[in-house]
């Protein structure tokens, strides 16, 4: 009967000590280039607009418009080199 009542604070305490580590992975790391330097490398390739740009999973992660087309793409967070790009279905 104990095992019954100690399940809700067991499963409270991991979501409480995974919340900060999960979390972690969506703010720019130390050693990510800065967002206004990934807006101008995607500019460089031919984005004429970024319209998000965030840290998500380990990477930069946005959406933008490249040859007159809504885009959805992936950042490396180290060099800038875009690792996805798909057209936006939004």
């Amino acid at each position: 009967m104990k095992s019954k009542a100690l399940f809700p604070l067991i499963l409270a305490a991991a979501f409480a000590f995974a919340g900060p580590v999960l979390a972690k992975d969506d703010k720019p790391g130390p050693d990510w280039i800065p967002a206004d330097q990934v807006k101008q490398k995607l500019m460089d390739v031919g984005y004429s607009s970024i319209t998000e740009l965030e840290a998500d999973d380990g990477h930069w992660e946005g959406k933008g418009v490249k040859n007159g087309v809504k885009m959805e793409f992936h950042v490396d967070p180290k060099t800038g080199a875009i690792t996805k790009e798909k057209p936006d279905k939004d």
